[in-house]
């Protein structure tokens, strides 16, 4: 099981070992000849039962895993066999052997990490553009406001004018020598 929401990943170690065993005994050409398209047959039929039983879409993984016994098969079908791994590669089931097995896991999870990663780093992006909008929004509104200020520091100015004017005649009023008595 993969960490996280991911799905099972199938792990298959039935292998065909009859028709290895044949393969490897054989000792006529013939012989080798008949083993080796056997081998071929029932490893491309092992990777299509593989794909149809185990690969279930929303249930599993969507690669799953064929696990042979020994790291000279592994080896064999690779070097000899190319057509059952291609096989194996177009049904999504990797052919793993014992030295391969963790290394293909961890590059499944790290593989999956990284989408995640990916997935979040457009949610980031995202956000980031939405806070780029509203920061654009507030400048808008301070931009607003120091129009508002700047107005109602000039009427202040003004009405600042205004009452000195005021004052000033006031100040002129009481400093005039009114007599109270003009005779």
């Amino acid at each position: 099981h993969l960490p996280g929401d991911h799905l099972d990943v199938a792990v298959d170690s039935k292998f065909p070992l009859e028709a290895w065993r044949r393969f490897t005994e054989s000792d006529t050409p013939d012989l080798i000849d008949r083993a080796r398209k056997q081998l071929a047959t029932d490893c491309t039929r092992h990777i299509r039962d593989i794909a149809n039983k185990y690969l279930i879409p929303g249930e599993t993984h969507e690669v799953a895993l064929m696990f042979l016994p020994s790291e000279a098969i592994y080896a064999e079908l690779h070097a000899r066999f190319s057509q059952v791994v291609e096989r194996g590669c177009s049904d999504r089931v990797m052919i793993v052997s014992p030295t391969t097995f963790m290394a293909t896991l961890h590059t499944m999870k790290a593989v999956l990490r990284d989408a995640a990663m990916r997935e979040q780093a457009t949610l980031i992006l995202d956000e980031v553009g939405k806070i780029g909008d509203d920061v654009r929004r507030l400048d808008e509104r301070i931009a607003r406001l120091q129009t508002h200020y700047n107005g109602g520091q000039e009427m202040l100015r003004q009405a600042r004018i205004s009452t000195e004017k005021i004052t000033n005649r006031a100040n002129k009023i009481d400093q005039l020598d009114l007599d109270e008595d003009p005779v």
